[in-house]
C-alpha cells in the first residue's frame, strides 16, 4: 500500500497539466523528495519500469522506496542531479517527461537534527546528501570573511552581508542554528523589507545553497534534463527564489527562442505561480516548462 507523504507538492496542478502525462509514457524525477509529484505522475501514465526517480537525501530515498514498495521494477536512485543525469545520458535513456523541483522539502526543514531551519536548534548540517564532508558549521567558521561576504552577498542577495560576517566572525566559533540567527538579527538594521520574515532568512538560504552547490548542480543537471528529452518530451522546472528561476529561464531560451537550430518550444512565456495555496513556503514557487521539438545535430549524426 502507498505510503501517505509528508509532504504536499508544489504546484501540483500546473506540473501535471504541462507534463501531461499519458498512458505508457515514461518519468524522470530528478528531485523525487517524498514523491508527491511521481505519485500523481506515474499514477498517470502508469509506466513504472521505464521511469527513474532520483534523490540525494538518504530519507527521502527511504521514503519513496517504501512509498513505491508494490512497484520493485521503478528505480530510485541515491544520486545527486547530475550524476544521474550524466549516467541515464550514457546508458542511452530517455524520458517523456522530467521534473525538477528546487525547493527544499518540508520534512528536511522541519527535522531539526538537519539543520536547515532557524526555527528550530539544531546543528549548523545543512547537508542534502549526508556523505558528504562539507556542513554549514565548517564554512561558518573556518571560511574567510571575504569567502562569507561572497556567499551571503551572492547566494542570499543579502545587502547587509558584510556587517551580518562581522559580526559572525566576531561570534566564532558558532555550532547551532540558533546561535547563527541570533548573531544574523542583531547584526542588521531594521529593514521594511524583512516585514514578517526573520532577519536571518537570506544569509540561511546563502549556507544552503554553499554547502550543497545547489546552483551549479542545477545549471548542469538542467542541460542535461534536456538531452534526455525525447521527441515531444516535456520538461517542467520549480523554483523558489530568483537566483534558480534564472538558471531554468535561462536554460530554457538558450536552447529554445525559435532559431533553426533551436531543440526547443517554451509552454510558459513567463513563469507560472501559484495564487492559491496556504502553504507559505510555496509562495515564491514559479514554474517553467518546455517541450522537445527537435534533437541535436550530434544525436542525428550518431544515429544515421
Amino acid at each position: 500500500m502507498e505510503t501517505k507523504t509528508p509532504h504536499t507538492p508544489v504546484l501540483a496542478d500546473a506540473a501535471q497539466r504541462f507534463l501531461s502525462p499519458r498512458a505508457g509514457e515514461s518519468y524522470l524525477d530528478l528531485t523525487a523528495g517524498f514523491g508527491g509529484h511521481a505519485s500523481l505522475i506515474l499514477e498517470a501514465c502508469d509506466n513504472y519500469q521505464d521511469s527513474v526517480l532520483v534523490d540525494r537525501d538518504q530519507a527521502a530515498v527511504d521514503f519513496v522506496r517504501n512509498r513505491f514498495n508494490e512497484h520493485d521494477e521503478l528505480p530510485v536512485l541515491h544520486q545527486d542531479m547530475v550524476t544521474a543525469t550524466a549516467q541515464l545520458l550514457e546508458a542511452g535513456r530517455q524520458f517523456d517527461m522530467i521534473l525538477i523541483d528546487a525547493g527544499v522539502s518540508s520534512p528536511q526543514l522541519d527535522r531539526s537534527e538537519r539543520g536547515f531551519s532557524f526555527s528550530r536548534d539544531g546543528p549548523l548540517d545543512m547537508r542534502m546528501d549526508q556523505r558528504q564532508e562539507l556542513t554549514a558549521e565548517q564554512i561558518v567558521n573556518s571560511y574567510s570573511p571575504q569567502q562569507l561576504i561572497d556567499i551571503v552577498s551572492r547566494y542570499g542577495e543579502e545587502p547587509q552581508a558584510k556587517q551580518i560576517v562581522r559580526a559572525i566572525v566576531s561570534a566564532r566559533p558558532l555550532s547551532t542554528t540558533s546561535e547563527l540567527a541570533e548573531v544574523v538579527k542583531a547584526s542588521v538594521r531594521p529593514r521594511r523589507r524583512h516585514g514578517k520574515t526573520h532577519p536571518a532568512t537570506q544569509t540561511f538560504q546563502a549556507l544552503r545553497i554553499a554547502v550543497n552547490q545547489e546552483l551549479e548542480q542545477l545549471e548542469q543537471a538542467v542541460e542535461q534534463a534536456i538531452d534526455l528529452l525525447a521527441p515531444a518530451g516535456r520538461i517542467c522546472l520549480i523554483s523558489f527564489h530568483s537566483l534558480e528561476d534564472r538558471i531554468f529561464k535561462r536554460q530554457l531560451r538558450k536552447r529554445a527562442g525559435g532559431r533553426l537550430d533551436s531543440e526547443l518550444r517554451l509552454l510558459t512565456k513567463s513563469p507560472v505561480i501559484d495564487t492559491t495555496s496556504y502553504n507559505p513556503r510555496a509562495r515564491s514557487a514559479k514554474l517553467r516548462a518546455a517541450v522537445k521539438i527537435k534533437t541535436k545535430r550530434s544525436d542525428h549524426a550518431n544515429s544515421g
